[in-house]
């Protein structure tokens, strides 16, 4: 089951990483240093970057079933695996309901909320988990830790950057997302691998 967990959580991460490169591409007039992963996400190549974020949805879900499993702390690793399962069905919803600027949209535009959620979800859980992952390896404790004291004061400066530079800096935001899930990879292969003997 962890192992399970752990590359499903790795893939994601990988196939994110793959469309968003992709779409680089494939875009036409693309500015990765100026187009946030919204603008690359919007119009006829739009089904490039979904494949990417629905498999990153799938990485956080899988998180959660992994940290279910291993429970590495009390209330607080609990309430974090919960907080996983959200933010999961968040980020499938920011892939769904295609609200990226482009005037395609359904119904009530949520975009912007989803990404408060988003936010304030990723300042807590890292932390949250940190002291359970530390039984697993302080290192990657470390790194959960680092990756919310990062997150709170650059998460939000994101909404303050110029045109010209927010998609490069939505990158380096996303690359500690990275850095949280696939820590909790690891973790939970470290787990299996002490389990298997």
């Amino acid at each position: 089951m962890l192992r399970g967990c752990a590359w499903i959580a790795i893939l994601g991460c990988a196939v994110f990483s793959l469309s968003i490169l992709i779409a680089d591409f494939v875009v036409p007039n693309h500015d990765w240093l100026a187009d946030t992963i919204s603008d690359l996400g919007a119009g006829k190549y739009e089904y490039i970057v979904d494949i990417g974020i629905y498999a990153f949805s799938a990485a956080l879900l899988a998180c959660a079933v992994g940290g279910a499993h291993a429970h590495l702390d009390g209330t607080r690793w609990s309430g974090s695996v919960f907080a996983l399962i959200l933010l999961g069905l968040i980020v499938f919803l920011v892939g769904a309901r295609n609200e990226y600027g482009d005037s395609d949209q359904d119904g009530a535009v949520i975009h912007v909320y989803l990404v408060y959620a988003l936010g304030a979800l990723f300042a807590v859980v890292p932390w949250a988990m940190s002291k359970g992952v530390s039984r697993v390896s302080a290192t990657l404790g470390r790194v959960c830790t680092a990756v919310s004291v990062l997150w709170i004061p650059m998460a939000p400066a994101f909404f303050f950057m110029p045109d010209g530079y927010d998609g490069g800096y939505e990158r380096i935001l996303g690359l500690l997302t990275f850095a949280f899930v696939l820590s909790l990879a690891v973790a939970f292969l470290r787990i299996a691998d002490g389990v298997d003997g």
